[in-house]
């Protein structure tokens, strides 16, 4: 790993040098005004980590030797580094940066176990800020709501079992924070039958699980699918995929491994539009040229994991517990980020009607209050959550789980007609407007200049700009990290449906209409 700021009051005038070096003078002020001792990477360092990586990664049948300049991954990798950088901006420190409850260090947020419902509150306007930065998923909250998940997990299962996976997992938690790591959590198995047990598979492999157990750990098999910020991360924590009962012991494992451990393979997910940022003139037609989103199939073939990075090791009955706590922090995530994305399509469907010179039709003005309401409602769910979560047994902070799974519920419809409204507002010219290609055809580009034009104040090639936009984010490589991801990502809505009515108190709602009828 690149070495990390380590910062402590009594070392001011090599704070100071060292944050001038790095052109960051946040970390000099804090180091010298508050006297904390700062821990954190940089954008520019933790790019440079990721070239140490050795990824086993192939995409479109081929194997990429250098991640991180590949022109169709480096823009989900500057959507992770923006969570580097954010970090680095002042006006940032609120919401970027938290205090390591293990060590007293400043971490970043994205590292931190929530102490409080201010921190639960401050993630989700944490992840607004950097959706509407980036336009496109910045991967990182599945780690930081997976740690939270097993760090709470992991205590009541030694205090129910007397096993010793809490300390495992604050010794794998204090170097992340201490070195300021991406993490990437993964959650979703293949599945394989959906009607049959991980243990009663046809193809034992279909679930991930342990394959050989020796004295000094066991090598697992199998694969997680859908893995949003794998490429871009440093570790992988892997937990359980559904709740497990006697029979699947194997499978109710929980563990950390270096995401270039031995015998991963990972695969490159095919995403609409993907190829544009492999042509010449891509400028415009990309939509968000500068950031993106990723997913790969994570394939572990005989995975050796030490005993001190397993979390779970057969504990079936706490399978469940791991799975229903992360996916309410991730339900909660997704009235931040999902928030911060749909502010950029709803300004961008500002832009686009007023460039066309309709934006004080009614019925256009309408749509967009629409829009923004729509936005808002999940951000409240979001707000809401975190402010009635609850300290669990370890410490850090649960959300309220019925108004999280309420969140995610509205999530997996409102982004779908946030974004139909756009597609209605932008017009059919967002689809069938000309390449990038044509317009700079010298031939060609003064009638793409003269027909296309909307107000006349507005340059042509503004207007182009602004609808690519919108085509990328409702329907290109965006898109995938606003509609399918809000459909499926943190469980599909039907698994919110299940949780909403386990966590809806029915028995006290009879209560009440009872008492208010006089029923005895």
């Amino acid at each position: 790993m690149q070495e990390s700021f380590r910062i402590s009051s009594d070392s001011n005038d090599e704070a100071t040098r060292i944050c001038r070096n790095s052109q960051n003078f946040r970390l000099s002020r804090y180091a010298i005004e508050k006297g904390f001792r700062f821990i954190m990477m940089t954008k520019e360092q933790y790019i440079e980590s990721l070239r140490k990586l050795n990824l086993n990664l192939w995409m479109f049948g081929k194997k990429i030797d250098n991640p991180v300049d590949d022109p169709v991954i480096r823009p989900s990798l500057n959507s992770f580094a923006a969570t580097y950088e954010a970090a680095e901006d002042p006006e940032n420190e609120d919401l970027m940066v938290a205090t390591s409850h293990l060590t007293g260090n400043k971490i970043n947020r994205f590292t931190h176990m929530h102490q409080s419902t201010d921190d639960l509150i401050k993630k989700v306007k944490m992840q607004r800020m950097l959706g509407q930065k980036t336009a496109a998923c910045f991967q990182r909250c599945v780690g930081m709501d997976a740690m939270n998940a097993v760090y709470s997990s992991t205590y009541e299962i030694d205090e129910a079992c007397g096993t010793k996976y809490h300390e495992n997992f604050v010794k794998f938690l204090t170097r992340v924070q201490d070195e300021d790591l991406a993490v990437d959590g993964a959650m979703t198995d293949v599945k394989g039958d959906r009607g049959l047990a991980p243990s009663k598979q046809a193809d034992p492999d279909l679930f991930l699980h342990v394959v050989e157990r020796t004295a000094d750990g066991v090598y697992v098999t199998g694969a997680k699918a859908h893995q949003t910020g794998f490429v871009n991360s440093h570790e992988v924590l892997v937990m359980p995929t559904i709740a497990m009962r006697e029979g699947d012991e194997d499978y109710a494992i929980s563990f950390a491994v270096p995401t270039d451990s031995k015998g991963i393979t990972l695969i490159y997910g095919r995403q609409s539009c993907d190829t544009r940022k492999l042509e010449e003139y891509n400028d415009i037609d990309v939509g968000n040229k500068v950031y993106g989103g990723h997913e790969v199939l994570v394939i572990f073939d005989r995975v050796f994991v030490p005993n001190d990075r397993i979390f779970l090791n057969g504990e079936v009955k706490f399978a469940g517990m791991i799975v229903e706590r992360f996916a309410g922090y991730h339900r909660q995530s997704y009235g931040g980020c999902k928030v911060g994305v749909g502010d950029v399509l709803i300004g961008a469907t500002q832009l686009a009607v007023e460039m066309a010179g309709c934006a004080k039709a009614s019925h256009v003005k309408d749509k967009i209050i629409e829009m923004v309401h729509l936005n808002e409602t999940l951000y409240a769910c979001g707000i809401a959550c975190s402010s009635q979560g609850s300290k669990t047994k370890s410490g850090n902070y649960l959300i309220n789980l019925l108004l999280a799974n309420v969140c995610k519920q509205n999530v997996t419809r409102f982004p779908y007609d946030i974004a139909r409204l756009a597609q209605d507002l932008a017009g059919g010219l967002m689809v069938t407007q000309p390449s990038e290609a044509d317009y700079r055809n010298p031939e060609l580009k003064p009638y793409i200049e003269k027909y296309l034009k909307g107000v006349a104040s507005v340059p042509t090639e503004d207007r182009m700009r602004v609808l690519r936009l919108i085509e990328n984010m409702t329907m290109g490589t965006a898109a995938v990290g606003y509609l399918p991801e809000s459909m499926h990502g943190a469980g599909s809505p039907q698994a919110q449906r299940i949780m909403i009515a386990r966590q809806s108190n029915m028995e006290q709602k009879k209560a009440l209409a009872k008492a208010i009828a006089r029923i005895d």
